[in-house]
């Protein structure tokens, strides 16, 4: 019988691909927390010394616990008010987020995860980000591999449908640079050159004052929104320039405090998407695991 020392020594060692897993399928770092706590304690009471491949069975409990709390937490969002955008976690101490690829960890990417049913996103995930085999996802989900090869090609298909290629990371930071200039001096002529016809904007404020509680679509529709809202909105903020889920984002802050993080996602038609989270309890999370150091480049 291993020891409880043992027991955590392993856990530790593979927890930032079990969150990395968990985080995906949930778009919630706080639930994915609380995933693997369940894990952990599953793990504690489980007789270790008959578990083969403890890497691989925890990745399966951590699946199937999240696969799970996915399911509950498509009906609370239901009841959510306003849009509902994915978690942003920092990633600069970990850009793959304990996966073997940088897949399905940008937020615009998580955004269209959520339409997909949970077991076709942990399938998309397990062999997306992390190169799981395919018989071995099987396994982890409990279906056929046929099945299994069945869900990450409709979930691969209904992604690549609703997003196009990204723009490389210089190309994309100058963008958000020039948008942000033009959203601050409400430039609607600006706006309207580097928005695509068909952009949307969502504001996750769960209710928050201010935040638009309806995606905001179209290039008139999202250009003159931005162009209104920018004179009340921008005087006295201060923008900080940060990584989250491996990408750059603007982190603005009111005295000191942070009151929206925003992505975008660009294509080289231009900007797509517009992902603003507002939702204080979303923010407070990630400011936290900044641990002080917001500016990454200048």
């Amino acid at each position: 019988m291993d020891s409880l020392d043992e027991a955590t020594k392993v856990f530790m060692a593979v927890r930032p691909q079990l969150f990395g897993i968990a985080y995906r399928v949930l778009g919630s770092s706080a639930e994915a927390e609380d995933v693997l706590q369940e894990a952990w304690l599953r793990w504690q009471h489980t007789d270790r010394g008959a578990v083969r491949e403890p890497k691989a069975f925890l990745a399966t409990v951590t699946a199937r616990l999240a696969i799970n709390l996915a399911q509950s937490a498509r009906v609370r969002r239901e009841s959510y008010t306003g849009p509902w955008l994915p978690e942003p976690v920092d990633t600069r101490a970990d850009p793959q987020l304990g996966a073997e690829r940088a897949e399905a960890l940008d937020l615009a990417v998580l955004f269209l995860l959520e339409k997909l049913n949970p077991v076709e996103r942990a399938a998309y995930v397990l062999r997306q980000a992390f190169d799981y085999p395919y018989r071995q996802i099987a396994d982890m989900l409990e279906t056929s591999e046929t099945n299994t090869r069945q869900l990450v090609s409709r979930a691969h298909k209904r992604i690549n449908s609703e997003r196009r290629k990204p723009v490389d990371p210089t190309e994309h930071r100058r963008l958000m640079e020039v948008f942000l200039a033009a959203a601050q001096t409400g430039d609607l002529a600006v706006l309207e050159d580097i928005l695509t016809e068909d952009v949307v904007s969502y504001t996750d404020g769960n209710g928050l004052r201010g935040a638009s509680r309806i995606p905001v679509v179209g290039l008139q529709h999202v250009s003159r929104y931005l162009a209104a809202f920018g004179p009340r909105f921008w005087p006295d903020k201060e923008i900080d320039w940060v990584e989250a889920n491996g990408g750059p984002a603007a982190l603005v802050s009111a005295a000191g405090t942070a009151v929206v993080l925003l992505t975008l996602d660009i294509s080289e038609r231009g900007i797509e998407r517009a992902l603003w989270v507002m939702n204080p309890e979303k923010l407070a999370r990630y400011v936290a695991s900044l641990d002080g150091d917001t500016t990454f480049s200048s």
